[in-house]
């Protein structure tokens, strides 16, 4: 069963309808056994880095998501929950995150002259060859963002143009995460959903 972080700050219902819908048994839990017992565990969230950390802090999750990653079960991010994925945050000042995938969450940069927050439908483009990213190559799929992360070559998968190149999908062994909501992109979205289903069932899936 996949599990999805309950925790106040995240997109938890969209998760919950889209994965319904595709018939995949998942739950909403902020229960560290179920966490811990789940095939696969997914961590949305929208809003603040800040207020999710506090929010992980108080229910005492922060050390369950870690143990969780370290069994090498797959783990998604999504949206504000891939920033929450690394080391830190300089939104509202500096806030330290999970730290499973090194580097950084810093401001999108103005001097484009592009609308901040970045809110739309922007193509996705693989950086280097992964199962589960290949579900959104050349598509395009919904972001809302004032943020992005910034990290090492390898650990990025896909990047969506916005001015400059920004990090859309990561990965770091079986730590996964997409900047954009699969939940809200439509038939792409539900595939990469699935995708990440297959991850739970395959061990191997989970390594590559």
């Amino acid at each position: 069963m996949i599990v999805i972080v309950d925790y106040d700050t995240g997109n938890t219902r969209n998760v919950k309808k889209a994965l319904d819908y595709l018939g995949v048994n998942n739950q909403l839990s902020a229960d560290p056994a179920i966490i811990m017992a789940a095939s696969g565990l997914i961590l949305p969230g929208v809003g603040a880095f800040k207020e999710a950390m506090k929010a992980l802090n108080q229910r005492q999750l922060v050390p369950v998501i870690q143990a969780f990653a370290a069994t090498g079960k797959p783990l998604l991010g999504i949206c504000l929950g891939m920033q929450l994925l690394f080391d830190r945050s300089f939104e509202f000042g500096e806030t330290a995150g999970l730290g499973l995938i090194p580097g950084e969450v810093v401001a999108i940069p103005t001097d484009s002259g592009l609308a901040v927050p970045h809110m739309g439908w922007n193509t996705n483009n693989l950086t280097q060859p992964d199962l589960f990213a290949a579900v959104f190559a050349d598509q395009a799929t919904y972001f809302v963002h004032s943020f992005y992360a910034t990290t090492l070559p390898q650990f990025t998968l896909a990047t969506t143009d916005y001015g400059q190149p920004l990090t859309s999908i990561v990965r770091r062994n079986n730590v996964l995460g997409t900047q954009f909501h699969p939940e809200k992109s439509g038939a792409i979205g539900l595939a990469g959903l699935k995708k990440f289903k297959e991850m739970t069932e395959d061990e191997a899936l989970s390594r590559d």
